[in-house]
């Protein structure tokens, strides 16, 4: 079973950028696809992007569109979400979770989630 850790999150305005980091460890999610996704307090967890096994194939929502960026290194078990130009309704907290198949596909069963990481902008 893999096991994933989130980090790179923190508190920045408005306009800024972070980088956020999903590592894998407990076995290799190479062949899978990896998801980026948001909660925030009273909502459902929902997806922000998503990555193919080879990352050739990427899935970003309308709302993050140009400005986060998808990607992986395969090498390093690890997915990286870089956002960029960041407003307040990007707050929330971040989670990574790995598909069962090589690409994204909606109504995925993810079964457990890591503790994710924390991204507030303020305005």
């Amino acid at each position: 079973q893999v096991q994933l850790v989130e980090s790179g999150g923190g508190l920045v305005q408005a306009g800024g950028s972070l980088r956020l980091s999903c590592a894998a460890s407990g076995r290799t999610f190479s062949m899978n696809a990896v998801g980026w996704f948001r909660q925030v307090p009273g909502t459902e967890r929902e997806l922000v992007a998503a990555i193919s096994w080879s990352g050739s194939a990427t899935h970003y929502v309308d709302a993050v569109k140009g400005r986060f960026t998808i990607s992986r290194d395969n090498a390093k078990n690890t997915v990286y979400l870089q956002m960029n130009s960041l407003k307040p309704e990007d707050t929330g907290v971040y989670y990574c979770n790995v598909y069962s198949g090589s690409f994204y596909y909606s109504g995925a069963d993810f079964g457990s989630w890591g503790q994710g990481t924390q991204v507030t902008v303020s305005s």
